[in-house]
């Protein structure tokens, strides 16, 4: 029962956090309204605002999740949900308009000297994620797999935001078998349950939008929740399966043309 309670606390949490910072950006969001508007695949204007809220909302569940872990895990979790989150923003508000798509174009710019949205998000991600890894895995064996877990997880839950919700929901099809589990594992699957139940209507709706921000955070809460539910064996068939859809999804975004392929919160690039 004590378990079982947990997980709601965490699922809870993640879902009020999150809900109570998108109804305050809804109110009075910092900066200019077209700072936080876009236009997504249809041609209809929708808000930023689930981002930010989802990224808050995962992090508040994190810690929470991880209160009756080793004393490192609350903040591992944490930072590593945030700092994705953090990244999407930069591409959200600085990469809009960047016609470059995948890891190539990305990494080929950075070694002409141009530090692009898509680099930010694959160096700041690729080290928060090391860092997270570093702190939830005692074995320096289990660190490299569960990095490439969190950060390939991030990537991942972001080539699916190319429709209304269907980051959100990808999200919660992918979490929601983990709420099963006892112990931190179920506690961590709790996180992006809550964080995007809590928008995913207004997604649906073509309110919002979850944008680089929101897809990241919560693909990286995702992450976290395979590497603590899971030994060196489950480490690796994740890690395999990222890599893998990671892959597919930089070539297809790569050969996609025109807004029905493109990213929602930047049209022309999902990287």
């Amino acid at each position: 029962m004590t378990v079982s309670r947990g997980r709601t606390a965490v699922c809870v949490t993640a879902l009020a956090t999150t809900r109570a910072v998108y109804q305050a950006l809804r109110t009075r969001a910092p900066g200019t309204s077209a700072r936080w508007r876009r236009s997504n695949y249809a041609g209809r204007t929708v808000d930023l605002y689930a981002g930010p809220a989802t990224a808050l909302g995962a992090a508040a569940g994190a810690v929470l999740a991880g209160s009756s872990s080793a004393a490192r895990t609350a903040p591992a979790a944490a930072l590593v949900v945030l700092a994705a989150g953090a990244c999407g923003a930069y591409d959200d508000a600085a990469g809009a308009d960047d016609p470059r798509r995948g890891f190539r174009a990305h990494l080929g710019a950075l070694r002409r000297g141009q530090v692009t949205g898509g680099a930010v998000k694959l160096l700041g991600i690729g080290a928060a994620s090391l860092g997270a890894a570093a702190l939830l895995k005692e074995r320096p064996v289990d660190r490299l797999p569960a990095a490439v877990v969190v950060a390939g997880a991030a990537h991942c839950v972001n080539l699916l935001d190319v429709r209304p919700g269907r980051a959100g929901l990808g999200v919660l099809a992918l979490a929601a078998p983990g709420l099963l589990r006892r112990g931190p594992a179920g506690a961590f699957a709790a996180v992006p349950v809550g964080a995007a139940a809590a928008v995913v209507l207004d997604d649906l709706g073509e309110r919002t939008m979850l944008g680089d921000a929101g897809a990241h955070a919560l693909g990286a809460a995702l992450g976290v929740a395979a590497v603590v539910g899971n030994g060196r064996a489950g480490l690796a068939v994740h890690a395999l399966g990222v890599i893998a859809a990671t892959a597919y999804g930089d070539r297809t975004s790569r050969s996609a043309t025109g807004p029905a392929t493109a990213s929602r919160s930047h049209p022309h690039s999902p990287a």
